[in-house]
């Protein structure tokens, strides 16, 4: 009995991943012509960005902290305290900020596009735009993958500013680093790239929590167990999809670097 149901629901989740990748290609047509629901828009960007900014600012927060208290002790040892800084900032900017705040999406924003739509999909009201001569990616999908587009860097960019306040604060409070050492690091080891790395990558990644969530919700059956599955699913996916995509965007973005200046 296993043995059956494992290769058929692999089989049906490589199905639904290739209908997210063939709703991606859709939806950049869409685009290409121009089409945007802006209603729609606003209030996704409403619920993606401001919605989620005050889990975003505490999980944030409690990172920069976690992470300044396991560097700063070490650091310190070896008399190198003033890249602490520095450290921090690097680990931010090109993994922390852009990873955790996408894995924040998806679980809240990817989660709830996937029910939505399933539970449009389920009850029919996906056939019932069709029947108004609506696109549904046009109406539904566009406007959730511009908004995250959008919102994701953002947020993204104000993570990295609230957990650098957090290891700032215990840096300065726990471990006696100067102020001006502290920001005086970051500040030599992080550069403009950087944070335009920090939002490509916040960009990539709202743009895959959007499509997978959109996709997943769109060829939800069943019912509400379907919906229920659909959800799960569509956040497991999404969460695969950015690990695996930050290491390749890692990959191009990185490989090479490390000239930024050690002043003990």
């Amino acid at each position: 009995m296993y043995k059956r149901l494992i290769p058929s629901s692999l089989a049906k989740w490589g199905q639904r991943l290739l209908a997210a990748v063939l709703l991606g290609g859709q939806v950049v047509i869409h685009l290409l012509r121009g089409k945007l629901h802006r209603r729609n828009t606003l209030e996704q960007m409403a619920f993606v960005g401001p919605q989620s900014l005050l889990i975003n600012t505490i999980t944030a927060a409690f990172v920069g902290m976690v992470f300044t208290i396991q560097v700063a002790r070490e650091f310190l040892n070896f008399g190198a305290g003033s890249a602490v800084g520095g450290v921090l900032a690097v680990a931010l900017a090109r993994e922390l900020s852009p990873v955790l705040t996408a894995v924040i999406v998806a679980g809240r924003v990817g989660s709830a596009f996937a029910a939505e739509i399933g539970t449009m999909q389920v009850t029919e009201q996906i056939d019932a735009l069709y029947i108004l001569r609506t696109d549904p990616i046009d109406y539904l999908v566009i406007p959730r993958l511009v908004a995250c587009c959008i919102m994701v860097p953002i947020l993204t960019l104000f993570s990295l500013i609230i957990g650098m306040s957090g290891g700032l604060l215990i840096a300065t409070t726990q471990y006696s680093i100067a102020q001006s050492v502290f920001l005086e690091s970051a500040r030599n080891f992080m550069g403009i790239s950087d944070l335009i790395n920090a939002a490509v990558k916040g960009g990539v990644f709202g743009g895959l929590v959007a499509v997978i969530g959109c996709s997943w919700g769109l060829t939800t059956s069943g019912g509400a167990k379907g919906v229920g599955e659909s959800t799960t699913t569509a956040v497991v996916t999404a969460l695969m999809a950015i690990f695996i995509t930050n290491f390749f965007l890692s990959l191009i973005m990185f490989q090479g670097m490390g000239t930024a200046s050690l002043t003990l």
